[in-house]
């Protein structure tokens, strides 16, 4: 391997690694907030203990994402160099802001949520973990307005002499369609993965505890998160249509590589299943569902969807020689995943609602083996589609603007980008392992004891929890 491909793997694997972690921060911190809510407003105890309970989970997810997201940056300037340069201008004020305002706004009300128990008043410290999963939110929104930006650039100029897109609207890079979208999809697949967190989570407890005075709790989380996740599948349905159409417009060869569509068809059929050859140059055999992919792609069942080839052709003719073909078979099959995966994982919550209808629970261990495998398929869902949406952009870093082999460092030697990227690996295997072990021992406890009746329905006057 040369540079250019030691560097994107680095990349890849550190951002695919860190993308475990943040739908479920963004997730959990809202439904931590629900059960505290559920608990202020009822005062019942259970509540309590479910907050306390899941939102260990949230701190362990939380840490591991806030620590695997510094490396991100540090690669901008020690492997993209030219890269940075080029968007430097562009990507300032949002990642300024992520890290000034939205950083800040989470790490610091998490902390007063931690050690704001019995210090802060009940209320006073429900408005903490609120603030802290609204700093999640405005956090991922400014990095996705940075992503958004690499997908479809808008409210700049370029200065030729100076090599670098220089920003002229900021307004227009923060509520451009593309990150209007994106935000709306990754939003609501967070919420499918916390809420299939829950369920797995609950459903271990109820296997294993089922007879313990932890099982009506662990019934009514597993209840609530069976309700969120299938809420937030239809949800992650309809922004992901809306994201699917926004993106054949701006950028119709990655569509076409997700259905591995060579010619262009009207109406365009969804391939179910392609098989084609190793080189993704041509179809072999494909089952199809006809006018689907032109649904997808346009929103009407007769729609025209361009082909492979022909914006090949065109994309020659615009930016000159090259080859502006991801790797189709990557794109076919993450985008597939992506769309499989949080697709069963909403089914599985969906069962469990049949099961539990009318009070009932499941009391089968084959229901419990799928809610423990649901706990993972959005999360991996989640991955195959930050996959999809980097590798379908290729050979474009910024689309239409600067080619992914002309962002590297040229003063970076392939051997220290390698080395670099054992260590990260050997780094993030540990912190795998550690990050595992935490995560296994808080969920499989049982849940936190009952507080003292004075300590729980006490008014505590505001104290500093410094």
């Amino acid at each position: 391997m040369g540079q250019l491909d030691l560097a994107r793997w680095q990349f890849g694997i550190t951002t695919v690694y860190h993308f475990f972690f943040v739908p479920l921060t963004i997730g959990m911190g809202w439904v931590v907030a629900g059960f505290q809510t559920a608990w202020v407003r009822t005062r019942n105890p259970s509540y309590r203990q479910l907050t306390m309970f899941f939102g260990r989970l949230f701190i362990i997810i939380f840490a591991l994402g806030a620590v695997t997201g510094i490396v991100q940056e540090f690669q901008f300037g020690m492997n993209w160099s030219d890269y940075s340069r080029f968007v430097g201008d562009i990507f300032g004020a949002p990642l300024a802001f992520e890290g000034l305002v939205a950083f800040f706004l989470e790490s610091t009300f998490i902390g007063l949520w931690i050690f704001g128990w019995d210090r802060l008043g009940p209320r006073l410290h429900l408005a903490t973990i609120y603030l802290t999963a609204v700093g999640s939110l405005v956090s991922a929104y400014f990095i996705l307005t940075a992503n958004a930006w690499m997908q479809h650039p808008v409210g700049f100029t370029v200065d030729r002499s100076a090599g670098r897109a220089e920003l002229t609207d900021f307004g227009a890079v923060l509520t451009s369609s593309t990150t209007i979208v994106a935000v709306l999809h990754t939003v609501t697949a967070a919420f499918l993965s916390a809420g299939a967190l829950v369920v797995g989570v609950s459903a271990w407890q109820l296997w294993r505890r089922g007879h313990t005075p932890d099982a009506p709790s662990f019934r009514r989380a597993a209840k609530a998160g069976m309700w969120l996740t299938v809420i937030a599948g239809l949800a992650v349905m309809l922004s992901g249509h809306t994201q699917g159409v926004v993106m054949t417009r701006q950028q119709p060869m990655k569509m076409a590589a997700a259905e591995a569509l060579y010619h262009t068809e009207q109406p365009a059929s969804f391939s179910l299943i392609t098989i084609g050859t190793l080189d993704g140059s041509r179809e072999i055999w494909s089952l199809k569902v006809p006018g689907l992919l032109s649904f997808l792609a346009t929103g009407t069942f007769n729609g025209r969807v361009e082909g492979i080839y022909d914006l090949q052709n065109q994309y020659v003719q615009r930016f000159g020689p090259g080859d502006y073909r991801p790797v189709v078979p990557v794109t076919f099959w993450s985008y597939r995943l992506m769309i499989g995966l949080g697709g069963l994982a909403a089914l599985v919550s969906l069962i469990g609602l049949w099961i539990m209808r009318r009070g009932r629970y499941a009391s089968r261990p084959a229901f419990y083996r799928w809610a423990l495998i649901g706990t993972v398929l959005p999360v991996l869902g989640c991955s195959f589609g930050w996959i999809f949406t980097e590798m379908g952009r290729q050979p474009w870093i910024v689309w239409g603007q600067m080619r992914t082999a002309a962002g590297v460092s040229p003063a970076v030697p392939a051997g220290t980008v390698l080395a670099s990227l054992i260590v990260y690996t050997l780094l993030y295997g540990a912190l795998a392992v550690i990050g595992f072990a935490l995560l296994r021992r808080e969920a499989t406890g049982p849940l936190p004891a009952e507080p003292e009746p004075e300590t729980a329905d006490a008014e505590r006057r505001p104290t500093f929890a410094y």
